[in-house]
């Protein structure tokens, strides 16, 4: 389905004569990301950056290297430096299509390379540094990386023509290679490199019109998958360095506890054990391999001082959290009207767990430490941060320390923090060989930095029309953003993340409120960001409780959010849709079989989903469908596009159904993934994406599928059976079809709800 596209997301016409371009060696154009709006646009940045001489520099000073990105050595060879780690999410390939785009070559014939530590170079303003996460990697480099190429190939083209003696208008680019058709000639980016390099900014770049694009739109393979399938792609815990040792770990399982003593005369005794080494909350045992490492660990006698959390419980975490949220000092993020004193009024109160990451690939870090130099192999998100981390902590010039990033097993926020790395570091200090330290499923669940546990108390005002003219959302949680970067903090200290998705809903409603109430964990207890932030947990809430409002107000769901949609012709256009594809007001489904919808805009996208799903007699929740339509503006590559979609939905529903930490005598209960489940292959739905393909300037993806599962299956549930989720992840107590049991456990848990007073 195609939407009449709305103000174009692409500018066709760069003009580069008020840009400052800046030559040392060969031509270094340094690019700047300006936000506006939510959107980012490209810009030459009129102050120099050394560091792009020094990077080509470093990389054998490429015969062209015009930016910190691209490089083209003398036999053709175009080579992306990406800004962004590959996580799974196909940044790579996306990137490289941008690329190959105006530069004129074929995907083919890029290669990719991870990019070395440097906020400099390879910061997303858009996230302050350089950072993967918060679905901003295409947002932030798709106009950026085009430029980029489009300037690379007048230059290339510009070098063809003087050494011809034509205008460079009557040559043409097509896969590296530069053509004056008049005349047959024919010259490769290798042989015009040098003199490329050497050529003045050109004043003005055309981008081509999408019309015209071979490749962004098409639904290409991606550029790792062929290394991945045949086990060629290294991530982090693949690494080998010559002479390296291996370490398993183990920290204080209480929050900020530490270490009192160690017997390790067992664990030396065991075959292959190297050494052991401790930290002040952790002891770590070293191997000739895994694991002699890990049965060494075993075998230690260690006493934990468990410190002031010794006795923390999940329920002690909830209380104090509860408690603020009803008195707690609010942040106002958004003030619209008053509440009307005439109405119907519908109020309710959500609970969303603490959640661990549990990406496939555990944490890991192999660290070299000399007297002179630290080198650090891992895959993280964040690699300028773990240079300063690793700076702090040996004391080391940054410039002595070299952070070689890796493919990353996953990432879903957990590789944005730098402990498990900080650690590697500190345990690699002490011995004089190469430490690959590894952390078991165990550990990396344990010591997780959790997603914050949320408390929301919502209400709604209806008309005689049951259309809501007034909606309070108060919300009471962590803040990741505080610990993480404070300086991005509200100056007032509201956290945005907090509130994502809430401050600007996408329905018609005159009078609102959103208040953000600051609830920290006790010290140690440490939040992170997991994948879809904010608006995970917001959109859960505020599409739950949308459904409660159609079902008070006697309304269709699907009708329901229409009427309020009338002014937001987008996001109007893919609940359409996906009611469409999915036959919503068709046939009856069969007893305890229904469908749920949920809306919203994360991320610069807009994306309805809609779950049609089985609640068994005995409260057992079978998956049967999911349809998903999305507005993510111009999309790059279909078949990426697809793959997030359906990742991050079926991570988002793993999550609704089994997911939750749980604290008790102040250490995590969940170890693995027997207590800490996922969805398995044979308990997930068909998944259908459609989207709407307009030149809008894309939206993300990476997180959008994630965000917007928990309440469709809620939805689904409640259609199902009757019985709103106000808690998750599910209770399947609740769903059982006896209908006394039923009632009793409704309504002792409505009452544990609060929901009179919210």
């Amino acid at each position: 389905m195609k939407q009449k596209a709305g103000s174009s997301g692409i500018s066709d016409n760069v003009d580069l004569s008020r840009r400052h371009a800046i030559q040392a060696g060969g031509l270094a154009i340094a690019f700047l990301w300006l936000g506006g709006g939510g959107i980012a646009s490209a810009a030459i940045n009129a102050r120099r950056q050394p560091g792009d001489a020094a990077a080509a520099l470093a990389d054998g000073n490429p015969p062209f290297a015009p930016n910190a990105f691209i490089r083209i050595d003398t036999n053709g060879a175009v080579r992306l430096v990406m800004s962004s780690a590959e996580m799974g999410q196909a940044i790579y390939t996306g990137s490289s299509m941008l690329l190959a785009e105006e530069l004129g070559v074929g995907l083919d014939q890029i290669t990719v390379e991870h990019s070395p530590a440097s906020d400099e170079l390879y910061g997303m303003p858009l996230l302050g540094g350089q950072v993967t996460g918060g679905s901003t990697s295409t947002r932030g480099t798709w106009q950026v990386l085009r430029e980029a190429g489009a300037v690379a190939r007048a230059l290339l083209v510009t070098a063809a023509a003087a050494q011809w003696h034509v205008d460079p208008s009557t040559c043409t680019v097509d896969r590296g290679v530069v053509h004056h058709a008049s005349s047959g000639r024919s010259l490769g980016f290798g042989a015009l490199a040098s003199a490329a390099g050497k050529l003045p900014m050109p004043g003005k770049v055309q981008l081509k019109d999408p019309k015209d694009f071979q490749l962004i739109g098409k639904p290409l393979r991606r550029v790792d998958s062929a290394d991945k399938v045949r086990g060629a792609t290294q991530f982090g815990i693949d690494v080998r360095v010559a002479g390296m040792k291996i370490a398993a770990v183990r920290a204080c399982p209480t929050f900020n506890g530490k270490l009192a003593t160690v017997d390790d005369k067992a664990a030396r005794a065991v075959p292959g054990v190297v050494d052991v080494i401790r930290i002040d909350d952790a002891v770590a045992v070293v191997g000739e391999h895994f694991w002699a490492a890990k049965q060494g660990l075993e075998a230690l006698d260690i006493t934990w001082k468990r410190g002031e959390n010794a006795n923390l419980t999940t329920q002690q975490l909830r209380d104090a959290l509860a408690e603020s949220a009803l008195n707690g000092k609010s942040i106002v993020a958004r003030e619209v009207g008053s509440r009307p004193a005439d109405g119907k009024a519908v109020e309710s109160v959500y609970q969303s767990p603490m959640l661990a990451h549990a990406t496939m690939e555990p944490l890991n870090a192999t660290v070299f430490v000399t007297s002179d130099k630290c080198e650090i192999w891992l895959g993280t998100q964040v690699p300028a941060r773990v240079l300063s981390a690793a700076a702090k902590i040996t004391g080391l010039p940054e410039d002595k320390i070299i952070v070689h990033n890796q493919y990353l097993g996953g990432g879903f926020g957990r590789r944005l923090e730098t402990d498990s790395a900080e650690q590697a570091i500190a345990l690699a200090k002490q011995v004089s060989y190469p430490l690959k330290v590894i952390w078991t499923r165990e550990e990396d669940i344990r010591h997780d930095r959790v997603r914050p546990m949320y408390h929301d108390r919502i209400s709604a005002v209806l008309d005689a029309n049951g259309r809501p003219t007034w909606y309070g959302y108060r919300t009471s949680g962590g803040t990741v953003l505080g610990r993480w970067a404070p300086m991005a903090m509200g100056k007032d200290g509201l956290d945005s993340d907090a509130v994502e998705c809430v401050v600007e809903l996408p329905y018609e409603i005159p009078n609102l409120k959103v208040e953000w109430i600051r609830h920290d964990m006790p010290p140690g207890l440490v939040v992170g960001w997991w994948r879809g932030v904010g608006s995970t947990h917001n959109l859960f809430v505020v599409e739950s409780f949308m459904d409660e409002l159609a079902h008070h107000a006697g309304k269709d769901p699907l009708e329901y959010r229409r009427a309020l949609l009338q002014k937001n012709p987008r996001t109007l256009a893919v609940l359409n849709l996906a009611a469409e594809k999915i036959g919503w007001g068709g046939p009856p489904l069969p007893p305890r079989i229904a469908r749920g919808i949920a809306l919203g805009e994360p991320f610069g996208s807009r994306v309805c989903a809609i779950v049609e799903a089985e609640v068994t007699a005995q409260g057992e929740v079978r998956l049967r469908r999911a349809v998903v339509a999305l507005d993510c503006g111009i999309g790059v590559n279909p078949s990426s596009i697809e793959a997030q979609i359906q990742g991050g939905l079926l991570f988002g529903l793993s999550a609704a159904l089994y997911s939750e930490i749980t604290i008790k005598d102040g250490a995590i209960e969940q170890s693995n993934f027997n207590d800490y489940r996922n969805l398995r292959i044979n308990e997930t739905p068909l998944i259908e994406v459609h989207r709407i393909e307009n030149s809008e300037a894309p939206g993300g993806l990476g997180e959008v599928g994630t965000a917007i599962a928990a309440p469709a299956l809620a939805n689904a549930i409640f259609a199902a059976t009757g019985v709103r989720l106000y808690k998750l992840p599910v209770d399947r107590n609740l769903l059982v079809q006896d209908a006394s049991a039923l009632k009793s456990v409704v309504s002792a848990t409505v009452a544990a709800q609060g929901r009179n007073d919210a």
